[in-house]
């Protein structure tokens, strides 16, 4: 991404040095401070930010609390902070949230069962959404990771590849880049519970039933029928949950 010219003014005190510990932990003080600056200044992402020792003389705080201010704002990709450079904007990313998701899985937060509840919904408005919006090349995507499963039949971890493939691609058409990073955040758990409905399906049969689903959804965001296809992805979920109630996992 090519920079924009940008002329970086100092961010407003907020607070004075004897103020400080009655609004609370200073590190939070300087998130909230480089918060309020990227709004202010409507940066972008890879916009460049105040160096630290600016943001330490505005919060009158020091470079030390900066420093980690800063590494806690780069660590929930709010701001990429590289090693002898300035630190820039940055954009929120799938892995982010994904990690996210999955902690809460593993601490009981949320269960599989809602994580798939929450997915129906949204990967069933994403595919007819894809059925208006998405481009030949688009559509064509979506068709040979489809076509894909059924090619590599007899290799599992290619056709999980291929899946996970298919209903990203899926979230690209829809053209709605919440979509894209929320199906892309599912990723993790995915990857954990596909092996197991896989599995649990004992034919091939009723694996290749799993296969014609996809082809079935690919066909309609193709010939853009967005309710067919918002028909076939909830079918597809109903499987997919189905394959999991049965191996124990919801």
């Amino acid at each position: 991404m090519a920079e924009r010219s940008l002329v970086i003014h100092p961010p407003a005190t907020l607070v004075t040095a004897g103020e400080l510990t009655a609004k609370g932990d200073l590190v939070s003080i300087v998130r909230e401070a480089v918060h309020r600056y990227i709004r202010d200044e409507r940066l972008l992402i890879g916009d460049p930010l105040p160096s630290e020792r600016v943001f330490a003389e505005s919060c009158g705080v020091s470079r030390v609390v900066v420093r980690e201010a800063f590494r806690s704002l780069s660590a929930t990709g709010v701001i990429d902070v590289g090693t002898g450079r300035r630190a820039r904007v940055a954009g929120i990313d799938s892995a982010m949230l994904a990690t996210v998701i999955d902690h809460a899985v593993h601490v009981e937060q949320m269960s599989i069962q809602q994580i798939y509840d929450v997915r129906r919904t949204l990967e069933a408005r994403t595919a007819a959404l894809a059925a208006v919006r998405a481009t030949a090349a688009e559509a064509g995507a979506i068709a040979r990771h489809a076509a894909g499963m059924r090619a590599d039949f007899a290799d599992t971890a290619a056709v999980m590849e291929h899946d996970i493939a298919f209903h990203a691609a899926i979230a690209a058409a829809s053209r709605n880049p919440a979509f894209v990073l929320i199906v892309g955040a599912f990723e993790t758990v995915m990857r954990g519970t596909w092996p197991i409905g896989w599995k649990t399906r004992r034919s091939d049969e009723q694996r290749l039933a799993s296969v014609e689903t996809h082809e079935a959804i690919a066909r309609a965001i193709a010939d853009g029928e967005p309710t067919l296809a918002e028909r076939e992805m909830q079918l597809h979920f109903d499987h997919s949950v189905g394959a999991l109630f049965e191996a124990g996992v919801l």
